[in-house]
């Protein structure tokens, strides 16, 4: 772990963590620090995250003991309907492409949370991810691999110019600039918020949709705002968990954690053959209610607080053979819904958890004109199916994948994420119970082997370091065991920053599969 009493800043890149711990020397708070080090995310890690995306966070405000969700995921355009896509001859929602874009939120979501929390004038928030932008940085090696295979989706002549420089990705050790997104970030940083929902950028986004023939329209962008949420929770073995109530899927990590209070951890450990398959069984029962039930509850009635109950989760719990896999689980009818990750703690103890993505990596494939992003392809988790609560509407918020997390108990706070698309919910509940079942502290509790896994099939992908004799006895529990790796990204990329406010302590751990660093804010030695 790192431990300092001045505050701490966790990403998955080096220079992101460096920002955010500088706008904490210079007086920032929390949230100052983290949309510091997510506009710099946007810079070095194009592929994950930027301001054509979305962004939920939770945020710890230690002066009034206040949690405090904020929702900045986009809705549909109004265009953007089951019939119009049928017209096009669409069967299921496109995956990338012009029909896969949503409003973005990031930029709104920033706003937001500066207006609520920052104490840096906003202008300042941008100036590192301006620096990197305009100079460059040299490309690392876990983002050289994700560029390299993401290449593919670049279909715009626009994106490939600026993420495939001399036409092809970047090297481990390449220096990338991007002036476009530097001029993207001044206006944003000059302007504020209405330059991207209202003006030169917005103009971007609408010509660049209508060249592809797409339907956003200039109230789509305008009329958007992202909203404070109150965030759900549960109680579980003396600390209470927390995370953004639906359309995002955090709920689906609590009712897994819900699952597994019926259980005492295993006498073998974390990573036993009986821990693991109390744990991929609890997964499975999860995400079949999270895929039935998750939607935007402005649009539908998403149950979350009779799946969360606590008969609920014991019958759920009840399902599971201590020594058969349920290779096809379905979902229960309760009574009465790519990625980047950071978080940021200050010396006072408020705690910014914050997630941000384009979806897929690059999103749709589509970069706006003239300003060095991608648009994000998060309407791709939309349904076309008229039954479903998930079902595309005009002004809908899609099925959410990101969601960032926070925990509490007596004087200690702790704010986590995992990325890693639809795997988070899991990856965030194996971190959950290795930290509190098995007492390792937040930098073992993150690194400790993970698996991933779906709900309707008993094949687990799984790190290496799982040892053979505890993958042979899965296997004879009817798990299907697809080895990973030692290190595997596809397991998710976390970070995590911790609170104690009766030492003053805190503390940070950052994921050894990603390139970041938890990086301290920075003494003045006078």
């Amino acid at each position: 772990m790192v431990i300092s009493e001045n505050g701490i800043v966790a990403t998955s890149h080096y220079l992101a963590s460096q920002a955010g711990a500088r706008a904490l020397a210079n007086g920032g708070t929390a949230i100052d620090a983290a949309i510091t080090a997510n506009a710099v995310l946007n810079v070095t890690e194009p592929m994950m995250n930027g301001m054509g995306g979305d962004l939920f966070l939770l945020y710890w405000d230690a002066k009034s003991q206040k949690l405090y969700g904020l929702n900045a995921s986009g809705w549909a355009p109004k265009g953007l309907t089951p019939e119009y896509l049928q017209k096009k001859g669409a069967t299921k929602m496109p995956y990338d492409g012009i029909d896969a874009v949503t409003v973005p939120g990031v930029v709104d979501g920033w706003s937001k949370a500066h207006q609520k929390f920052g104490k840096l004038p906003w202008k300042d928030l941008f100036q590192p991810a301006i620096y990197y932008a305009e100079h460059g940085y040299a490309v690392p090696e876990m983002i050289a691999g994700f560029w390299k295979a993401a290449a593919p989706v670049l279909k715009s002549d626009e994106a490939k110019r600026v993420f495939l420089p001399g036409g092809k990705p970047l090297a481990v050790g390449e220096k990338f600039s991007n002036p476009d997104v530097a001029k993207a970030l001044r206006l944003v940083a000059e302007q504020g918020r209405d330059a991207f929902y209202k003006g030169t950028i917005a103009q971007a986004i609408l010509e660049t949709s209508k060249s592809f023939g797409g339907t956003m329209t200039a109230e789509d962008l305008s009329e958007f705002s992202s909203e404070w949420v109150e965030p759900i929770s549960i109680d579980y073995r003396g600390w209470k968990i927390y995370q953004i109530p639906p359309n995002a899927q955090g709920m689906a990590v609590l009712e897994m954690m819900g699952i597994l209070s019926n259980f005492e951890p295993a006498k073998d450990g974390p990573i036993s053959a009986d821990e693991l398959h109390t744990r991929i069984e609890a997964m499975k029962l999860a995400y079949a209610d999270l895929y039935k039930y998750n939607a935007d509850p402005k649009f539908a009635k998403v149950p979350v607080q009779e799946l969360l109950s606590k008969s609920y989760l014991a019958k759920r719990a009840a399902l599971i053979d201590p020594n058969k896999a349920n290779c096809s689980p379905e979902a229960g009818a309760p009574t009465g819904t790519d990625t980047t990750y950071l978080a940021a703690v200050d010396k006072d103890g408020n705690i910014a958890s914050l997630i941000q993505s384009n979806y897929n990596e690059f999103g749709s494939g589509i970069a706006v004109k003239g300003m060095g992003f991608m648009l994000q392809n998060r309407g791709a988790l939309f349904s076309l199916d008229p039954q479903s609560p998930n079902v595309l509407q005009p002004r809908k918020r899609p099925f959410h994948t990101i969601i960032p997390g926070f925990m509490e108990r007596g004087d200690v706070h702790i704010g986590f994420g995992i990325m890693g698309g639809s795997m988070q919910p899991l990856s965030n509940a194996q971190f959950l119970s290795n930290f509190i079942d098995y007492g390792m502290n937040i930098q073992a509790a993150l690194e400790q082997p993970r698996f991933i896994g779906s709900q309707k099939t008993c094949n687990i992908g799984m790190e290496s370091r799982v040892p053979p004799e505890v993958r042979d006895a899965l296997t004879k529990k009817g798990h299907e065991i697809d080895l990973r790796g030692d290190y595997s990204s596809a397991m998710g990329r976390g970070q995590v920053v911790m609170h104690d406010s009766k030492s003053g302590m805190n503390y940070a751990a950052s994921d050894a599969r990603a390139d970041g660093t938890a990086e301290i804010e920075p003494v003045n030695y006078k």
